[in-house]
């Protein structure tokens, strides 16, 4: 399986909250990933301008989170602890906290994703273990994935001027137009990727 998205719904003591948009894109010599500032209660929005992509490990990394706000939360510093007990590597760190994320007690109640990447590598990690390195050099996590990843996947086919922040970005505008859980506050971190070798 390429993708893993997730509706973004999770429900706390008979509520629903409902998730963000977070996309990550490889292209053109970047990595970007952008996310949309809404937390939403029900049918409500509470705040517009949270930010859910964030650098971590001396910059090098960027991570991005859906879920629920105190779950992402929490598994981002989970990430952030194994990066620097792996030193920086992304692969180790991204396979023991799913590993974790799987068998701990209290990890394993929580309910969020995480997408994240450094200059070589972008996994989508999952509360299932599972550690998904893309094909197509995309990922969207979210409740307004679906939309980011089809507007993405679009762009990278016919687009070969545009970086790959100006493709998150309007990508992730196309879904904020259509998802009414993703606003249009968006945050976006971008790293210059390292060459693959052939």
């Amino acid at each position: 399986m390429k993708h893993i998205l997730t509706e973004g719904k999770e429900k706390l003591m008979g509520t629903e909250f409902q998730g963000t948009t977070i996309l990550m894109v490889r292209h053109n010599g970047q990595v970007a990933v952008c996310g949309d500032g809404q937390v939403s209660f029900n049918s409500v929005v509470m705040k517009g301008g949270a930010k859910k992509v964030r650098r971590l490990h001396e910059d090098k990394i960027i991570c991005g989170v859906a879920g629920s706000t105190a779950d992402a939360f929490s598994l981002m510093e989970h990430l952030e602890n194994r990066l620097t007990m792996y030193s920086g590597n992304l692969v180790r760190a991204a396979v023991e906290l799913a590993k974790s994320w799987r068998t701990d007690k209290i990890l394993r109640r929580l309910e969020a994703m995480i997408l994240a990447c450094d200059a070589k590598h972008m996994f989508l990690i999952s509360g299932t273990g599972d550690v998904i390195e893309p094909d197509d050099e995309v990922l969207a996590i979210g409740s307004g994935g679906f939309y980011a990843l089809a507007a993405a996947k679009a762009m990278l086919r016919h687009s070969k001027t545009l970086t790959a922040g100006e493709i998150a970005t309007e990508a992730l505008k196309i879904a904020s137009e259509i998802c009414v859980y993703t606003n249009d506050n968006f945050t976006l971190e971008v790293l210059e990727t390292v060459p693959s070798k052939a």
